[in-house]
């Protein structure tokens, strides 16, 4: 079970209105590649804006970069957005799924580096930061994305699929030649309250021999057993061990709600994901904006979709 995290004056998910946070929050911790320390501050935003990042040390140009697929240029490590003036921001995949998971259509995010902070390795700390903000329920209409034809990307063993599916729901499995990893499954509907439960305070991973080379890389100067999971030959090395069972496929399907969420809208269609990461994800990601045929915009969702 995940640490337990107090819910504010939460509306009903289904709604089907935009919503945003009602004050502004703050936040602070390192990059975890950088290793710099770094302020983020989310402010409510107005019907439409959708998730805009603001890199407040730029000052020379335009430093706003609203997120959408496009936005994507670089998801080897991490899930790094750029705007059309070349200000780049990384690793916002953890934010990203709790806002959507939370529901938050809009928000503007205010940041003083060049990547989030990595906090403790999972989207806890930013479920927190929104509680900690509150929820306003706007008069738009949510814009969910309804998956109508099935979409699927690979490379090699690593594979990523949209079905059409009456809600949202994700499979996602890893396997991993270690007894502390092994070959893990979870299957759920992506949901708030799941979220909160189940996947939220899952922590990203390595393998100390892969830390070390991106440490020689300029990489991973921020990394720690503060805020990843770091396993060495068949030892976990974090003293308290794991959160919950299979903390490592729960991450990478946290992972996978926060590159999904670059496509500005919550999905109703079903994710399947065989050991993929950011850079599948985000070829998924392109794949269904280049295939319009193979989904469309609604307003309002089945019935169905309202229960589980």
């Amino acid at each position: 079970m995940s640490p337990a995290v107090k819910r504010l004056s939460v509306p009903t998910r289904f709604d089907h209105r935009q919503r945003t946070t009602v004050a502004p929050a703050i936040i602070a911790g390192v990059g975890v590649h950088t290793g710099d320390r770094v302020r983020l501050a989310v402010r409510p935003g107005a019907e439409g804006t959708g998730i805009v990042f603001v890199r407040t040390d730029i000052t020379d140009r335009d430093n706003r970069i609203p997120v959408s697929g496009e936005a994507v240029v670089d998801a080897r490590l991490n899930t790094m957005i750029e705007n059309a003036a070349g200000v780049r921001l990384s690793t916002i995949e953890h934010m990203m799924a709790a806002f959507a998971a939370l529901g938050i259509s809009n928000a503007v995010i205010e940041v003083d580096g060049p990547e989030l902070p990595i906090l403790d390795g999972s989207a806890l700390p930013f479920v927190q930061l929104l509680d900690r903000a509150g929820f306003r329920r706007q008069s738009a209409p949510v814009r969910y994305i309804e998956i109508l034809e099935p979409i699927r990307v690979q490379d090699g063993d690593k594979s990523a699929t949209l079905l059409p599916c009456d809600r949202y729901e994700m499979r996602f499995e890893i396997d991993f030649p270690t007894p502390v990893i092994g070959n893990q499954v979870v299957d759920f509907v992506v949901d708030e309250d799941t979220f909160r439960t189940e996947i939220m305070a899952a922590r990203t991973f390595g393998f100390a021999h892969e830390v070390e080379a991106l440490r020689r890389a300029g990489l991973a100067r921020g990394g720690s057993l503060e805020n990843a999971l770091v396993i060495d030959g068949d030892q976990i090395l974090n003293p308290g061990g794991l959160r919950m069972e299979r903390e490592f496929v729960r991450h990478k399907a946290l992972d996978a709600i926060g590159d999904l969420y670059v496509l500005g809208a919550p999905l109703l269609g079903r994710y399947e994901g065989v050991k993929a990461g950011h850079a599948i994800n985000n070829l998924l990601v392109r794949e269904l904006l280049a295939n319009p045929q193979a989904w469309r915009e609604v307003t309002r969702v089945p019935e169905l979709a309202m229960a589980g």
